[in-house]
């Protein structure tokens, strides 16, 4: 059986690697650098003040048809409340290889909760960014950003898109610059590899050019020296029959 100390070190242990497996997970999250940082706080009255007159517009024409626009009249406190919580939560950030979005959203009623939303669009499937402003907005001063997905076949609905943003023509160009940094990146590391190709199929070729010199010339040789020794049995064997014939003599 474990004694009491045996079961308070494990505990300990236990507490200990959470504690370094938590700090290692906060480091990796700081280890993410932010290239960009995009702001709502400057456009949070007129965002506010854009959606409350749309909202209005909205119950009015519910009231002359069903009367249902008088509800949302009376929600319409609410809803400004909903509206400043949703927007100073909003997080917007560029990072070296994505786009992230947060946002804390309250739920209709905000006694229940809210919901928490997590975007990441990735840089290399970003087609552009569009910065639009519908007639309602320019009344306000808002603008929208509109991140568009590579690729003819997906719907615009796959698009990312965010109300309320300040200063989008900045955040766009940050985005672009990025972009393009890293399609330069990787036309380069193709541009390398298809140069590389050509030197790896010589070197074989070379190698076997080097390594065929020494064996010929090893065989050349080998034949001069057959060559020679033969050469001299042939004057050896002529001495011979010239001194048999002069004793023959």
């Amino acid at each position: 059986m474990r004694t009491r100390e045996e079961v308070v070190d494990v505990g300990q242990l236990e507490k200990s690697l959470l504690e370094t497996g938590s700090q290692e997970e906060s480091e990796a999250k700081d280890d993410e650098t932010v290239l960009y940082t995009a702001s709502f706080e400057e456009m949070e009255e007129n965002f506010v003040n854009h959606q409350t007159a749309q909202w209005v517009l909205y119950s009015l024409l519910l009231i002359l048809a069903w009367g249902i626009g008088l509800l949302m009249l009376l929600y319409l406190p609410v809803r400004r409340h909903i509206l400043r919580k949703d927007i100073r939560s909003r997080k917007l950030f560029l990072t070296p290889n994505a786009i992230v979005y947060k946002v804390t959203r309250p739920v209709p009623f905000p006694c229940f909760g809210v919901l928490k939303k997590e975007k990441h669009v990735l840089l290399r499937s970003v087609a552009d960014v569009v910065v639009e402003q519908g007639y309602l907005q320019s009344l306000f001063g808002v603008y929208s950003l509109r991140i568009e997905n590579v690729g003819v076949r997906r719907p615009p609905s796959d698009d990312v898109k965010i109300h309320g943003i300040a200063n989008p023509n900045a955040f766009r160009k940050a985005v672009m610059m990025r972009v393009s940094s890293m399609r330069n990146e990787i036309a380069s590391r193709q541009v390398s590899t298809i140069e590389d190709v050509p030197h790896l199929m010589m070197s074989p070729s070379k190698s076997l050019r080097h390594d065929s010199t020494p064996s010929g010339d090893l065989l050349l040789q080998k034949l001069e020296e057959v060559g020679s020794s033969v050469k001299r049995i042939q004057a050896l064997v002529e001495e011979q029959q010239s001194q048999t014939t002069e004793s023959i003599d």
